[in-house]
């Protein structure tokens, strides 16, 4: 009892040393939504230039979307214009990264990997972009241009308001269930697997860095829920660089992803896509492991594991509850079923109003790009998609067929 009694007091101690940094991350993810114009990162990505590579880079690593999130936004960005390196370098620098993980990274792991996750991200997204620009030539360009997205004209208040929902409740939403699994999986990980399990790899960092590759990349892990995995896994004695193999090709890719970017871009740029990414986890891993100074990246862990960080006070406690009521009333409005709307074939009504339904919304970024899509077709007056159902009322004229192609655009499916 007593060994298990510590070892849950370590997950404690590492939910009350992140709370405060993943509220502080949450807010200026926020602030970024309501106040950054969407049209920003829309302008500077056509075209199959390195600079197109280079901005979708630069603006997909302090955005706060996971590796499901990303899909719909990069085929979005894909239908107004952007190239498919572009798309792709978007891709693959978004969901490793964001304002929030930073931060979080920062308070679990020290500052070393908090500023090598963002410029590893940085290096992979333009390696890949640039390699899809060289070697799938087709249809390099965007193949039409979608109609520009309204944006509402929202007064100072109203855009405090937008960020605080975003922030506390949309981003939540998305990211708080899998926040709950990488903290149960590192908790798992702490009290159930023996030291010995971990001391197979601890001297052979390859044999290590592939197999948390083969663990994580079928899986979905947001850049924020794999850092308690990663800690524990260092807690293990696994490397420094087989950490950040974790933290890097964990968020970037699942299967989810894989089967949209291989649908969507075809099978050559998925197939440079995944090279990309591993080889850029691998590198990175290995320079980390055999480059640099271990001690810069183990001396936060050292800490937590000899009970240095206990202790957090008052402040970190409180934010702990905050942060738990957050993820109470996110979660809640997550599954919560969505109201029902008429589905409208009747002849009263003075507005002609449809339902379908949706598969492959896992997020709140998925459920916003599907609306958008939807209500930018000629005829449709106002579009609304349910997330926990996938349910999508359309009001106004619009044939089944061209809200299919709406939205299977963005990777999702029509359902019959």
């Amino acid at each position: 009892m007593p060994k298990t009694f510590i070892k849950m007091n370590e997950i404690v101690d590492l939910i009350n040393k992140m709370s405060p940094y993943l509220l502080l991350g949450f807010l200026l993810a926020g602030v970024m939504h309501a106040f950054v114009p969407s049209r920003l990162y829309r302008r500077y990505l056509g075209g199959s230039s390195f600079r197109s590579v280079l901005n979708a880079a630069l603006l997909g690593v302090p955005l706060p979307l996971c590796s499901c999130g990303v899909i719909p936004t990069a085929m979005s960005l894909r239908k107004e214009g952007a190239s498919k390196g572009a798309a792709v370098s978007f891709l693959i620098a978004t969901p490793q990264t964001g304002v929030d993980s930073i931060f979080a990274t920062y308070s679990l792991m020290g500052l070393p990997f908090a500023l090598l996750r963002p410029v590893a991200a940085l290096v992979t997204a333009l390696f890949g972009g640039q390699v899809v620009n060289m070697f799938d030539k087709k249809d390099a360009e965007a193949e039409d241009v979608a109609s520009p997205t309204v944006e509402k004209n929202l007064t100072f208040k109203e855009k405090i308001a937008d960020a605080l929902r975003y922030a506390f409740v949309d981003m939540m939403q998305d990211i708080g269930r899998w926040l709950v699994v990488g903290l149960v999986v590192a908790g798992l990980i702490t009290v159930f697997v023996p030291d010995s399990f971990f001391a197979l790899f601890a001297d052979n960092s390859l044999l290590g860095m592939v197999i948390v590759l083969l663990f994580a990349m079928p899986m979905y892990l947001c850049a924020t829920g794999s850092i308690p995995i990663a800690v524990a896994l260092m807690m293990k004695g696994l490397s420094p660089g087989t950490a950040l193999v974790l933290l890097m090709a964990g968020p970037a890719v699942n299967a989810a992803s894989m089967l949209v970017v291989g649908k969507v871009l075809g099978r050559r740029t998925l197939i440079l896509y995944l090279i990309s990414i591993v080889g850029g986890a691998m590198v990175f891993g290995l320079g980390v492991d055999y480059l640099l100074p271990r001690e810069w990246f183990t001396s936060s862990i050292e800490m937590m594991t000899t009970g240095a960080m206990r202790g957090q006070g008052w402040f970190n406690i409180a934010c702990s509850v905050v942060l738990a009521l957050l993820l109470v009333n996110a979660l809640v409005r997550r599954f919560s079923k969505g109201e029902e709307v008429c589905e409208c074939e009747q002849t009263a009504c003075k507005v002609s109003e449809h339902a379908y339904y949706i598969e492959g919304l896992r997020c709140n970024h998925c459920r916003t790009n599907a609306e958008k899509a939807i209500a930018a077709l000629e005829g449709v007056e106002q579009a609304e998609v349910d997330l926990p159902t996938g349910r999508a009322v359309v009001r106004g004229s619009v044939g089944i067929d061209d809200v299919r192609r709406a939205v299977e655009a963005l990777g999702f499916k029509l359902r019959d």
